[in-house]
């Protein structure tokens, strides 16, 4: 599991937090969404995982192993990471993007084609037709499953999501949500997702941690937040979530 104890952080010498006093633990094989609005903390808890950003106090364990204990390039090389703006290298071909990691960790150039032509087939790109593409010759849609794939690469235990269907369109997004869930279910995946969309956690979450200025003002099973929310902020959140589907509802 991936266990957090009293994480803080500061970008200014202690004088404001990004992240205050945050605890939680994530369970093999569970999905948890860090939910909550532009600049609450969710993606700064994130990246102190695999140590992108460093904390300024408190500890994270990953099987037991704190993370400051562990060489950063094992660290970085275990833990898949799948960011918004999908970062793909615009001058290497979808493939070569997949087989990043693979290479770097000496696997032989049969192994790394055969693992990426397997991973594009995984997330729904014929490696024949996409394989050797440039990014820029792919739709948002697709780099975004190029990203998924290079994040799977090596076949990691645990995958780290920081918004990543956010730029995309709404359809695009419902389809990758619904092919996300579909990976889950194939993959087994420990999976922490970052998003500000309140219908994209309740979609995809075992637990949601609503976060709110830093803190971490509830964490649970989605009909536990929807129906026994703990504070006002919560219970605000939940509420709009509900007029709004009673709107829909009544507009079909």
């Amino acid at each position: 599991m991936i266990r957090i104890e009293h994480l803080t952080k500061s970008f200014d010498a202690g004088r404001t937090f990004a992240v205050r006093d945050v605890s939680l633990e994530v369970n093999e094989g569970e999905t948890l969404v860090l939910l909550g609005a532009s600049g609450c903390g969710k993606t700064t808890t994130l990246k102190m995982i695999n140590r992108l950003v460093e904390p300024t106090g408190g500890r994270i364990e990953v099987d037991g192993r704190e993370v400051q204990s562990v060489d950063l390039l094992e660290l970085r090389r275990s833990i898949g990471y799948v960011f918004q703006d999908i970062g793909l290298f615009p001058h290497m071909t979808a493939a070569e993007n997949v087989e990043i990691v693979p290479r770097l960790l000496g696997w032989s150039l049969e192994k790394r084609r055969q693992r990426s032509a397997e991973l594009l087939e995984l997330v729904g790109l014929e490696a024949r037709t996409y394989g050797q593409r440039l990014p820029r010759r792919l739709s948002g849609g697709q780099q975004q499953r190029i990203g998924i794939a290079r994040a799977l690469a090596a076949d990691p235990k645990y995958l780290l999501m920081d918004e990543p269907f956010g730029a995309l369109d709404a359809v695009t997004r419902d389809q990758l949500q619904r092919e996300l869930i579909d990976l889950r279910r194939t993959l087994n995946k420990t999976i922490i997702f970052v998003t500000h969309d309140l219908f994209e956690a309740l979609r995809l979450a075992d637990r949601i941690g609503v976060m709110n200025a830093g803190r971490l003002e509830q964490i649970g099973e989605p009909g536990e937040l929807l129906h026994a929310p703990a504070t006002p902020f919560v219970t605000d959140l939940f509420e709009h979530a509900r007029r709004q589907a009673q709107l829909i509802e009544a507009s079909t």
